[in-house]
C-alpha cells in the first residue's frame, strides 16, 4: 500500500464521523447535577469566549511564510507544553509542510504533488514568538517525528508533559487499510530531549489491552501525573478512563481508577468508565480546588459545542456540564467544514483566562487541487480562543 494520502486520511476520519451521524442515538441531555462545592469553594464561572486574535495571526503568518519549505502550513491535534527555558512546544498530528501559493497548497507527495504530509510534528515557539518546525528526516525529505513502522500504519499525537530534560508524549498507532478502514492498535510513549526535538530518544509500549487511547489529556498534580484516556466505540460513544503514575515519568507503574473510587489496581482491566461524551482529545486542568475537564461534545455528531465539566478530584467524577463556546466555522458558507478535539492549554492559561484550541477540517472528498484543504490553507489550521474564568 502506498503511503497514506491526504484524501485517504481525511476520508477515513470523515467516514467514522458520518457513521456516528447516521447511526448514533439522540444526544444525551446535559448533566442535571448541581455544580460541585469543593472544600467550601464555589465553582468557577466562565465568561464569553472570543478569538485569540494575536495567536491566530501568529500561526497564520508562520504558515503562509515560504521562508522554508520544510515547515508547518497547517495541522491538527494542537497540544502544547512549556519548557523550563521558556519555549512552548506545540504537538501536532497530520501536518502539511512546504509551500503556500496565494492561500493554496500543492498536492501532497502521496497525491502526486510536492507537499510533505507527515503524521506528527512539533512547532516550537520561543518566548519572543519566533516559530520553527521540528520533524524527522532531512530538510529535503522531511518525515514524521515518529515515523510509522510501515506504509500501513501511522502515529497520531496525544498530550505532552515534561520530565526533567525531556518531553514525553504518548502516541496512538493506527493501522490503515484504505480510505474507509482505520483501526486503533496500540499506545506508545516517545521521549524527546529538550535539546533535540527532531527525533525521539526512545519509544516504548504503553498499556493497550483495553483499546483505550491513553494520553487524551495529562495533568501533573499532587505528586502524580494523571493520564486520561478515551475509549472510542464509534456509534456506542466515547468514554473517559483515568490512570496515574507517581512523579513525572510516564514509564512508571500505572495505577487505574477503579470501581472502588481509588487508584488501587495496576491492572488495566480494572479501569472503569468515568464519563461519556468526551472527545478523542481533551484537557483537564486545575483551578483552585476544582478540576476542569474541557472537551468538544461528542454526544451529538459534528457538534459545535465546547463543554466544561467540574470535579473536586483529578480522578473525578466530573459533573456540571456547561457549554462555554460554539465553534462558528462548522457549515458556515461551506457545508463540509466541521470542528473537533478542543482542549485548554495550561502553557498559556492565566489566573483569569483559559486559552483553548480546536481543530478545523473538511469532509470534502474531491480529488486534486480543488479539495478544500488544498485550495484554502486556512481551513486546516487550529483556532485559538480566550475563555474568561473567575472564582
Amino acid at each position: 500500500m502506498r503511503p497514506l494520502s491526504l484524501r485517504a486520511a481525511r476520508t477515513a476520519v470523515a467516514s467514522a464521523l458520518l457513521a456516528t451521524v447516521l447511526l448514533a442515538p439522540p444526544p444525551a441531555s446535559a448533566s442535571a447535577a448541581a455544580a460541585p462545592v469543593c472544600n467550601g469553594s464555589a465553582a468557577p464561572t466562565f465568561g464569553t469566549a472570543s478569538p485569540y486574535t494575536s495567536l491566530n495571526s501568529s500561526f497564520t503568518t508562520y504558515g503562509n511564510s515560504n521562508a522554508r519549505l520544510d515547515d508547518w502550513t497547517g495541522a491538527d491535534s494542537t497540544y502544547s507544553v512549556k519548557l523550563p527555558d521558556g519555549r512552548t512546544v506545540f504537538g501536532f498530528s497530520d501536518t502539511f509542510l512546504g509551500q503556500v501559493n496565494n492561500g493554496t497548497r500543492p498536492l501532497t507527495i502521496a497525491d502526486g504533488g510536492t507537499t510533505p504530509f507527515p503524521n506528527n510534528t512539533f512547532v516550537v515557539r520561543t518566548a519572543s514568538g519566533t516559530m520553527t518546525t521540528a520533524h524527522g528526516g532531512t530538510t529535503a525529505n522531511p518525515t514524521a517525528l515518529l515515523p510509522p513502522r510501515d506504509s500501513s500504519h501511522l502515529y497520531w499525537a496525544a498530550d505532552m508533559t515534561v520530565n526533567g530534560s525531556e518531553v514525553q508524549q504518548p502516541y496512538r498507532e493506527y493501522w490503515v487499510g484504505g480510505a474507509w478502514n482505520l483501526k486503533f492498535e496500540r499506545n506508545v510513549l516517545a521521549r524527546f530531549a529538550t535539546s533535540n526535538l527532531n527525533q525521539p530518544v526512545s519509544v516504548t509500549d504503553l498499556p493497550s489491552s483495553r483499546q483505550i487511547m491513553w494520553g487524551s489529556a495529562l495533568l501533573r498534580d499532587g505528586g502524580y501525573t494523571y493520564i486520561y484516556g478515551t475509549e472510542d466505540l464509534g456509534t456506542a460513544g466515547k468514554h473517559l478512563y483515568i490512570a496515574r503514575v507517581s512523579g513525572t515519568d510516564l514509564r512508571g507503574t500505572w495505577y487505574y481508577r477503579t470501581s472502588s473510587g481509588d487508584f488501587d489496581s495496576t491492572s488495566e482491566a480494572a479501569a472503569v468508565r468515568m464519563l461519556s461524551g468526551v472527545s478523542n482529545e481533551f484537557s483537564v486542568s486545575k483551578r483552585g480546588n476544582f478540576y476542569i475537564l474541557l472537551t468538544q461534545d461528542t454526544k451529538d455528531a459534528f457538534s459545535t459545542e465546547i463543554d466544561t465539566y467540574l470535579s473536586c478530584s483529578p480522578g473525578g467524577p466530573f459533573t456540571d456540564e456547561k457549554t462555554v463556546y460554539r465553534t462558528p466555522e462548522t457549515g458556515a458558507g461551506n457545508p463540509n467544514i466541521y470542528t473537533y478535539n478542543a482542549h485548554a492549554h495550561a502553557s498559556m492559561t492565566t489566573s483569569n483566562n483559559i486559552v483553548v484550541s480546536y481543530n478545523v477540517n473538511s469532509l470534502d472528498t474531491t480529488v486534486g487541487t480543488e479539495n478544500d484543504n488544498y485550495k484554502n490553507v486556512s481551513i486546516y489550521r487550529p483556532r485559538f480562543i480566550n475563555l474568561p474564568v473567575s472564582g
